[in-house]
């Protein structure tokens, strides 16, 4: 079953690079599944977000930040756009 994204913060869901190549998964329960290429579940762990400020911290403890401007995610130089399904 898929979870609708339509009542939750505006910020969760599927984030991706505009060649597809990076797929953030913001869920609503906190955590994030990054995948990179045909790697599913590259990266995972514990999300926050504060305004339009992304905090990432992986199950490693490795951390990153982006933020949200005008719908576009900047995060550790890339751009990632909403994917609506």
């Amino acid at each position: 079953m898929k979870i609708g994204y339509q009542n939750l913060h505006p910020y969760v869901g599927m984030w991706v690079t505009a060649d597809g190549y990076i797929r953030h998964e913001l869920l609503p329960n906190g955590r994030y599944d990054e995948a990179r290429g045909h790697r599913k579940s590259a990266y995972q762990g514990n999300y926050t977000v504060k305004g339009n400020y992304i905090e990432y911290v992986d199950d490693t403890g490795f951390t990153a930040d982006g933020e949200f401007v005008n719908g576009v995610l900047y995060h550790a130089g890339m751009v990632l756009y909403r994917e609506d399904k």
